[in-house]
Parts: C-alpha cells; sequence; structure tokens
C-alpha cells in the first residue's frame, strides 16, 4: 500500500492489480465473521481514495471495489463520494448514490454537502427532501450546507423553513448550526432574523466564539449600516483579525476611506485579506495612487500578497497609466513563483495595454495557456483602444477559431475598434452578426459605440436615425455622442437638438452645459456660448476638473490646468514657453475655437497654453533623458489645441509621446499621431 500511495501517475495505477492480488487473496481466504480483516481492506480503500487526484483513478478503484465486493460498505461510499465531489465530478458521486441501496445520514450528507460545493444548490436541496421523505433525520453536519444552499439561492422562504427543521431535531442551540443560520439570513438580506438569532445564542459572550459576530457584522456592512455594524465591533468580547477586516470592508464598499484607514493603523496583527482590502478598496473607490502605495507597503513588510492582492495593484496601475509600478509588479511575479494563470495573466495583459505599451500586452498574452473569454477581451480591447483595428479583428477571429465563444463584452471590443479607425460599415456588420449569429441583444453601451461610430464619420442623420429606431430609450450617454459628433462636425441645429434631450435626462449634468456652450464658441456664437455658462452655473451643476499624470523615477505626478504647485513649476511653464515658440516657428497656432469664453485673442491663447496635458509634456522634457518616451494620462478627452500641440512637439524633441486620454491611446512620433486625426 505504501508503493502505491507513494506513486505517481500511471505508474501508481500500474501497481493496482498487483498490490490488489495479496490483499484479495487474504480476504477470501477469511470468514465473513471476520470483520477485523474487512475493516482493514476498508481502510486500505478509503486511504486510496483519498490518495487519487483524478476522476479516472477513482473509476479505476470503483472497479477494484465491486471485484473486492466491498462498495457495499457505507464507510468506503461516502468517502468515494466526497472525493468525487472535491474533484469537480459531482454527476459521479450522484449516480454512485443512487446505485447504493443502504443510505444513511453520512452518504446524504457526504452528497448534499458535494453539491452545495459544487454549485448545485437546487440539487443539494432537493436531496435533503428527499432524505426527510427516506425518513432519516438531518444532523448538524446536514443543515449548514442546505443552508448555504438556500442563501445562494437567496430563497428566505426556504431558509425558514430550514429554521424550523433545525428546532423540529432540537439542533437550534449548536453552534456550527447557528453561526450557518445567521450567515444564511445575512445573505438573504433578513438582518431582523439574523439579529434575533445572533441574541438568542447564548454562547455568544464566550471569549473564543467570534464568528457568529463577524457573520452579523459582516451582514450590517453588506447592506451599509455601518453604525450597527460598529456598534457590533465595538461590543465584541474578542476580535480576530476577520473582525477588524470585515468592518473594513464595510467602510471601503461605502467609500469611507478615512476610517477604514483608521481601523487598519489600528489593528493589532494583519493578515493578507487586511492588505488587498486596502489595496482593492482604495483602487475601487477612486485613489489607485493611495492603492499601490499601500501595495509596496505591504511587500517592504514582508507580508506576501495572493492573487486577488496583485490582480488589485495591477488594476490600479491600469488606472493610473503607472507602467513603471506595473513592470515591477510584473518582475515580482516571475521571482516569486507566481503562475501567470487567466487571472493574474488577464490582469499583466490588462496593465501592459492600458499603461501604453501594447507590444508587451501582446507577448504576455502569448504566454498565456489557457485564455478564458475575459482574457481574449482584453487583448481586443486593448489593440482597439491603440488604434490596431486590423490587429483587434485578427484577434476576435483567432478566438472563435479557439471555440470561444463570443459575449457582448466582445463585441463592445470589435465596436470600439471599428469606432476609432473609421470601419463604420464593418461596426455595422458585426453589430448585425451580434444579433443575428450569436442572439445576444445589445446593450445601451453597443448602441452608443454605433452612434458615436457613425457620428465621427461625420453620418449624423443616420446617427439621429438609428437613435429613434432604438427599440430601447437612449440614455445621456447615447444623446452625449450625437451631441460630440455635432459640435465636431459643426451641426448647430442637431446639437441643439441633442443638448434639450441631455437636459431633459440629467439636468445638473455638467456636460449638457460645456458640450452645447463649446459647439457655439467653435462657431463664434459667443452670446449662446455664455447663456448657457450662466445657466450652468445658476443649476449648480459643476464642470470636472481636467487633470493628468505623468510618472517619472516611479514617482506620479499630477497636473491641472494653470497649475503652479508643483515643485518644479517655473521650470514647467519655462521649457512650455520654449516649445510654443519654437512650434509657432514651424507652423503651430493654437486651437483657440476651443476657449468657451468670447475673450480677447491674447488671453484665448492664454487660457489654451497651461492645459494638464502640456503641463505634464514639460515637466517630461525636463526630467528625462533625451530619446526617453514620454507616457502621460488625461482623465478627460484631449482637446483639438492640445492633440495639435503633441504633434509639434513629438517632432521637434525626437520623443514618442504617448497620450491616453479618456477614450483612446494616441501615440506621437515625429509629428504625426497614430490616430490619423479621427478620435
Amino acid at each position: 500500500m505504501l508503493l502505491l500511495l507513494n506513486g505517481t501517475g500511471s505508474n501508481r495505477m500500474k501497481n493496482l492489480h498487483v498490490l490488489f492480488k495479496p490483499r484479495i487473496a487474504f480476504f477470501n481466504s477469511t470468514s465473513s465473521s471476520s470483520s477485523p480483516q474487512i475493516s482493514s481492506l476498508e481502510t486500505y480503500f478509503i486511504d486510496l481514495i483519498h490518495a487519487s487526484d483524478s476522476t479516472h483513478k477513482l473509476r479505476q478503484i470503483h472497479g477494484q471495489l465491486y471485484r473486492c465486493n466491498i462498495f457495499s460498505s457505507s464507510r468506503v461510499v461516502t468517502q468515494f463520494i466526497s472525493s468525487c465531489s472535491s474533484l469537480n465530478s459531482v454527476d459521479y458521486a450522484v449516480l454512485i448514490f443512487q446505485r447504493f441501496e443502504l443510505k444513511n445520514s453520512f452518504l446524504f450528507n457526504a452528497l448534499i454537502r458535494g453539491l452545495a460545493e459544487n454549485s448545485r444548490f437546487e440539487s443539494s436541496i432537493s436531496y435533503f427532501v428527499c432524505m426527510l421523505r427516506w425518513k432519516i433525520s438531518p444532523d448538524r453536519l446536514t443543515f449548514p450546507f442546505v443552508l448555504k444552499s438556500a442563501a445562494a439561492l437567496s430563497n428566505g422562504g426556504v431558509g425558514s423553513a430550514l429554521h424550523s427543521g433545525i428546532v423540529k431535531f432540537g439542533l437550534e442551540f449548536d453552534s456550527f448550526v447557528r453561526v450557518s443560520l445567521v450567515d444564511m439570513y445575512v445573505k438573504v438580506d433578513d438582518l431582523g432574523s439574523a439579529l434575533k438569532v445572533f441574541d438568542e445564542s447564548p454562547d455568544r459572550i464566550k471569549q473564543g466564539n467570534v464568528l457568529i459576530w463577524n457573520v452579523l457584522i459582516h451582514g450590517y456592512c453588506r447592506v451599509g449600516n455601518l453604525v450597527k455594524a460598529t456598534e457590533l465591533f465595538e461590543t465584541m468580547p474578542k476580535k480576530d483579525t476577520g473582525s477588524w477586516n470585515s468592518l473594513i470592508n464595510g467602510f471601503m464598499r461605502k467609500g469611507q476611506l478615512g476610517p477604514a484607514n483608521e481601523l487598519f493603523e489600528k489593528m493589532p496583527e494583519k493578515n493578507v485579506v487586511s492588505w488587498t482590502t486596502m489595496v482593492n478598496g482604495f483602487s475601487q473607490n477612486g485613489d489607485p495612487e493611495k492603492a499601490l502605495q499601500f501595495f509596496f507597503c505591504m511587500l517592504e513588510e514582508g507580508a506576501q500578497p495572493n492573487d486577488y492582492t496583485i490582480v488589485s495593484a495591477l488594476s490600479a496601475c491600469a488606472k493610473l497609466g503607472a507602467l513603471d509600478a506595473g513592470l515591477r509588479i510584473h518582475k515580482y511575479l516571475s521571482s516569486h513563483g507566481f503562475k501567470l494563470n487567466q487571472t493574474i495573466g488577464t490582469a499583466v495583459v490588462d496593465m501592459y495595454a492600458k499603461c501604453g505599451n501594447i507590444e508587451s500586452a501582446g507577448e504576455v498574452f502569448g504566454e498565456i495557456k489557457q485564455k478564458g473569454l475575459l482574457t481574449w477581451s482584453v487583448m481586443i480591447w486593448g489593440w482597439a483602444i491603440h488604434g490596431h483595428f486590423k490587429k483587434s479583428i485578427q484577434y476576435f477571429e483567432w478566438m472563435k477559431s479557439t471555440g470561444t465563444k463570443p459575449d457582448g463584452v466582445v463585441f463592445l471590443a470589435v465596436l470600439t475598434a471599428c469606432s476609432h479607425s473609421g470601419q463604420v460599415d464593418d461596426g455595422l456588420e458585426f453589430f448585425d452578426s451580434m444579433r443575428r449569429d450569436y442572439l445576444i441583444e445589445p446593450s445601451m453601451k453597443h448602441y452608443t459605440l454605433i452612434v458615436d461610430m457613425l457620428g465621427r464619420a461625420g453620418r449624423l442623420d443616420e446617427a439621429l436615425k438609428f437613435i429613434r429606431d432604438m427599440p430601447i430609450n437612449p440614455d445621456f450617454v447615447v444623446w452625449g455622442a450625437l451631441f460630440c459628433a455635432c459640435r465636431a462636425h459643426k451641426n448647430i441645429k442637431m446639437a441643439e437638438l441633442a443638448s434639450e434631450k441631455l437636459l431633459e435626462l440629467e439636468p445638473k449634468h455638467p456636460g449638457s452645459y460645456v458640450f452645447l456652450s463649446n459647439a457655439y464658441a467653435a462657431v463664434g456664437r459667443w452670446e449662446d456660448a455664455e447663456r448657457v455658462r450662466v445657466s450652468m452655473r445658476d443649476r449648480g451643476a459643476q464642470k470636472d476638473p481636467g487633470w493628468s499624470f505623468m510618472e517619472v523615477d516611479d514617482k506620479l505626478h499630477r497636473f491641472v490646468a494653470g497649475d503652479n504647485t508643483h515643485n518644479r513649476a517655473q521650470e514647467i511653464y519655462s521649457k512650455l514657453d520654449e516649445i510654443n515658440a519654437s512650434a509657432r516657428e514651424k507652423g503651430y497656432t493654437k486651437g483657440i475655437e476651443c476657449v468657451l469664453h468670447n475673450i480677447e485673442e491674447e488671453e484665448k491663447e492664454e487660457a489654451l497654453g497651461h492645459h494638464s496635458e502640456k503641463l505634464a509634456l514639460a515637466f517630461g522634457l525636463i526630467s528625462t533623458a533625451p530619446e526617453t518616451m514620454i507616457r502621460i494620462v488625461k482623465n478627460l478627452r484631449v482637446c483639438v489645441d492640445c492633440h495639435s500641440f503633441m504633434k509639434y512637439a513629438s517632432k521637434m524633441s525626437q520623443r514618442e509621446i504617448i497620450l491616453r486620454d479618456m477614450k483612446r491611446f494616441h501615440h506621437f512620433h515625429d509629428g504625426v499621431c497614430s490616430c490619423g486625426d479621427y478620435w
């Protein structure tokens, strides 16, 4: 037996017959009353079952069990069902269960647990009902997994019925069952019942019983009742790391970063979940820079991140366009034994794509052995936002050739590629194919992309007709896409129509006013532009400020328009004046039509000269070595003037400039942009 258990792969199974023969002979030579020998053989087979790491091996053992006439042992069959379930072969487990006649609570418990842990929640409940019909009494190991199934199905009715059953079978004071009961009520959003069960728990005040407290705290955090969650936390007789983590996560979910940070600092002991909660929390709440600070602090303190920590940190890099930080994390993965699985691999591809290094994204994509649908989507989207239409479509076709069926997200990526490259007819064909060939119902995002695609190409009448023919009511974003196109093509009449729709949908959204004011300014209707701005101010609509990020020497530098707070501000503005002067000599003129107010020409030029991306560019030029690539991330769409300025700057400095705005990437090189001035 030791030889068999120590063997690996096919060698282990080849030894089966050799090892079984003496065992079987010994078993057959004994009388049927020799229970010690039977028990020994059962133990032998149970050890063999537990050592199996594949369904194929279990099937071989299954055959030997029949040969030995030992498959009538409920002890062996129970372990066999459990092993099948743990290997995700729950259908095989059900088949074994159904063919075993002498069913008992152990077999039912093993199957109910296996079904629940394999997300077969309805079947788990069905077999619990079957158990009752067989008049087999459930025990403390039965109810937790049936409760888990009821919670996963959000079926409070079944949960309440199970509660009655728990009382009927005298298990209401079992701590294991009671924790599962509270957890079920929490997950079906019945916190009143959860609190009642908690209050009736006699052992909740024991020093070591923190689990039931943690479950209830998590429940109140889940629904956003942080007052009650904090009250429970403060009255706990004893707290563990899970208690702190639950409350910190609750604050993060509500966007209360300050209290979450204070709790984290007070924690007596932190684990990987604590750190991950902070990294992910800051990243998801709009402070990816702070998220990266926590991640690298975690590494400095010797804490080991898990896959989820890594993905959260890479996501923060992607949001910031922080390529240097992303490279450090990728290097950490390689040197610390992390596998490039689907989850981490996809996050690395996404990081490189959104940080402007699409070539590295493609290389990592090629290294991922098992590519999921999300992996394909991220790569296709990466090619799209970098303006590589042919690559996007090539990868889309490659994905389909592997048997991976596209979903709505993949089609969003493909339509984005078509929109950014002006491939309108191809885009319309893909849109029709999505519905016709894959039966995917378009979402509002798909409709928006079609409007955007038609609008960019100047086919405004088609775009308007498309909106009016939509089977669902167009939202603010759809009308906004049309409005942007109207402004770009100076169609004021249609812009006013779109503006009316925008203001009807969201009267206080600043975009409605900014769009219309820009459109009037673009054609010199200054009184109308000012009237819109006054209306915007009177209604309390606030325009989002523009900012740009620039990463130098592993440090992020943030700029806003007209900013003077940077410690090298004087040098930055001096460099910017120098570039402006040189650009003028080469024929550059500022796009003063972008300025909203009807002010003097000189003032218009001043207003445009200090946009955040220009400040970031000037800083990059004075703080990096010649020929170094400059990467800038902007939160808004780049204006016409800044786009033109970047082209001149790239030619004069002989640098490649990569600018990521809210829509796409612009690669400026030798006076030319990768978008072909089509954005």
